[in-house]
């Protein structure tokens, strides 16, 4: 397996990446797949060799909300340390992806036997939690707006591609994809995106978005300047 320049090569030394990388199992699926669903047990990790997943959670309404998109190099899941738990979220493969399986048991043993390690994965699982704190933060604080000006933020941040003074997202997301992500609809989407055209803050090339006034972005969802391995995707 190759290591990724994004991802988890934040949080693990190479060491200890390779020893993660020797109990993980490969594994294909391909485009529409399910790794897991709301409700499986949930008792391993997954990390992204090449592909895409992203995390899916179904409202009592029964409307799914994206919350996360992951992408080569990173490591999701979720495991709880001292009991048998279940799945909070669904993760759907975006694009055909081959991933290595990390289970439970044989994490623990690895956890036991290298302190470093464990000392390493403790800060990677605090850095997730901050993460999901912040997206709720962005959905609760500043309303549909500042949430659709943080998700742009942090697209650029996971997908952006800089052209002189501007950036490029290179992702082709959709406007009723961005509303799943915000909890917001497709016609809201539509008219804010448009109310940041006017304002010279984005365009569109060829389906993608091009941030033009970042800082615009920041002022709207009162960014806190959080770290890059926080404010992504």
């Amino acid at each position: 397996m190759v290591k990724a320049n994004t991802g988890i090569m934040n949080f693990f030394s190479e060491e200890n990446f390779d020893r993660l990388q020797s109990i993980m199992y490969r594994k294909h699926a391909a485009k529409g797949d399910f790794l897991f669903r709301e409700g499986d047990l949930a008792d391993r990790l997954y990390y992204v060799i090449h592909g895409g997943v992203r995390i899916t959670k179904l409202s009592e309404m029964g409307k799914s909300f994206i919350l996360y998109l992951h992408q080569t190099g990173d490591l999701f899941g979720q495991i709880d340390p001292f009991q048998n738990s279940l799945q909070s979220f669904s993760a759907e493969v975006t694009e055909d992806c081959e991933f290595g399986v990390i289970q439970r048991k044989d994490l623990e043993v690895l956890l036991w036997q290298h302190g470093d390690l464990a000392i390493e994965f403790m800060k990677w699982m605090g850095l997730m939690h901050r993460m999901t704190e912040t997206k709720f933060r962005d959905l609760m604080m500043y309303g549909k707006s500042g949430a659709l000006c943080s998700l742009l933020i942090r697209l650029s941040n996971s997908y952006g591609v800089p052209q002189g003074d501007h950036i490029h997202i290179n992702y082709k997301i959709n406007n009723s994809e961005m509303a799943d992500m915000i909890g917001a609809t497709r016609e809201s989407v539509n008219r804010m995106l448009s109310d940041m055209k006017k304002e010279d803050a984005v365009e569109f090339d060829h389906g993608q978005i091009v941030i033009k006034n970042v800082t615009y972005l920041r002022e709207v969802c009162h960014c806190e300047n959080c770290p890059v391995e926080i404010c992504r995707m």
